[in-house]
């Protein structure tokens, strides 16, 4: 049992060190735990268990799975020191050792995030200073939002959650660095592609927004989605779109159903959106529609302006 507690507490302080952007020993890393499933939490930490229902929420379990819920949620467990000898020792050193490996979760899902075409988090981390920086600053900044100590089991639960849009958010800390013009010039416009422009079209009905049906596509959602035309020309670019409107809201909503799109735009005062089919992607993160569809997409917003507004969802898969 001793050397269980020890390998554990080794696994705790290689975590801690890594949330706090320490340097570590030029030694093999042990293996992080995973979070606990949710059949643990609820067996486990029936208060918090009933708290996450209450509020619906559930643990995000990937990059695309925060932009569909606009929100990032890690539950980590941990264990007591092994030098621990009181009850109130216990619980603190296991509250910390949860805590310690929660960081280190959020930091592993937002790393995992796309930013714009093949380049994640990660990739811009190494690229440009004033990203790594931002990223490292908003994981410190997480706080813990609820915990429970199980006294039987002698295990802590920790619960942190940031928000993927909207003030104080992971979008609110990251758009502010990938538009700086110098970052914005390497990293989403290494090429400038063109502009789509052509003669609007007569519509039968007017249109306030745009749905794309990506789900016969491999596609991601990304800090910046990019619509394309067959020909490289660019429909839909959020990285020239307001600052303001990105943060408080990303670059468009992302579901698994069009039903779903309609609501979802509906909080975006959209009543008519025009739905249209993938018929490519470019990158990873930008989608591809047909000459027809980029026609019908640029006269509709001719008229309405929704895509300066960023109303648009894309359906996944």
């Amino acid at each position: 049992m001793k050397k269980v507690l020890l390998i554990m507490m080794c696994i705790v302080l290689f975590a801690v060190g890594a949330a706090m952007g320490e340097e570590q020993p030029a030694v093999s890393a042990p293996a992080m735990p995973s979070a606990p499933a949710s059949s643990d939490i609820d067996a486990k930490f029936q208060t918090v268990s009933k708290w996450l229902n209450q509020n619906n929420l559930t643990v995000t379990t990937s990059p695309q799975q925060a932009f569909v819920n606009d929100y990032i949620l890690v539950a980590a467990e941990g264990l007591p020191s092994p030098t621990a000898a009181s009850p109130a020792k216990k619980r603190l050193t296991a509250e910390r050792a949860a805590t310690a490996l929660a960081y280190r979760q959020l930091a592993e899902i937002l790393e995992g995030v796309a930013v714009v075409g093949d380049t994640l988090v990660k990739d811009a981390e190494l690229q440009y200073d004033v990203v790594r920086v931002a990223v490292s600053g908003f994981v410190k900044g997480a706080r813990v939002i609820q915990k429970e100590y199980n006294e039987k089991e002698e295990s802590a639960l920790v619960i942190m959650k940031i928000g993927m849009t909207g003030p104080g958010s992971f979008a609110d800390a990251l758009y502010s660095k990938i538009l700086k013009p110098d970052v914005k010039k390497e990293l989403i416009e290494p090429e400038a592609s063109p502009k789509f422009q052509t003669k609007p079209v007569p519509l039968d009905e007017k249109y306030d927004g745009l749905i794309i049906d990506a789900t016969d596509q491999n596609f991601r959602p990304a800090l910046i989605n990019r619509i394309f035309t067959p020909k490289g020309e660019i429909l839909y670019d959020p990285s020239k779109i307001s600052q303001k409107v990105l943060v408080e809201q990303g670059c468009g909503e992302y579901t698994n159903s069009t039903d779903k799109a309609k609501a979802a735009l509906g909080t975006r005062e959209v009543k008519n959106p025009l739905i249209v089919k993938a018929s490519g992607t470019v990158s990873p993160s930008d989608l591809q529609v047909s000459d027809d569809d980029a026609v019908k997409i640029f006269s509709a917003n001719q008229k309405a302006g929704f895509l300066a507004g960023a109303k648009v969802a894309f359906v996944l898969k």
